[in-house]
């Protein structure tokens, strides 16, 4: 007895099945949600037509290396930094070169600016 699995792509709107080297796997978010969705190249097309005056309308917020199309962001892992807004400051570095050069910081909290500036006449 011979088994055979066979695997078809079907359309996740309208259940057209998918035939090899037609339709696309589409990757968008929303509101921090990633998404996938198997479509006709018809729907693809009218997926992306839906969604252009958002897309124009809004700012890139990232296109992760290796992600085809620059795909959404994983979810953050626990304990990982968020996001900064732009122009904040990090001040990982800081700390590490207050602590090399004998200064005493907190964990937390916020930095002296004697120590700010120290930071950057050095760096």
């Amino acid at each position: 007895m011979t088994r055979r699995i066979v695997h078809q792509l079907v359309d996740d709107l309208d259940g057209t099945v998918l035939e090899v080297g037609s339709g696309e796997t589409v990757l968008f978010s929303l509101d921090g949600t990633a998404y996938e969705i198997d479509l006709t190249d018809e729907n693809a097309a009218g997926l992306r037509d839906a969604l252009a005056p958002y897309i124009a309308a809004g700012r890139s917020v990232s296109a992760r290396a290796g992600s085809p199309r620059g795909g959404s962001a994983p979810a953050p892992r626990a304990g990982a930094r968020t996001q900064r807004r732009s122009g904040q400051r990090d001040y990982a570095p800081v700390r590490t070169w207050a602590a090399a050069n004998g200064y005493t910081l907190s964990e937390r909290g916020r930095i002296p600016a004697a120590v700010l500036e120290a930071y950057d006449a050095a760096n």
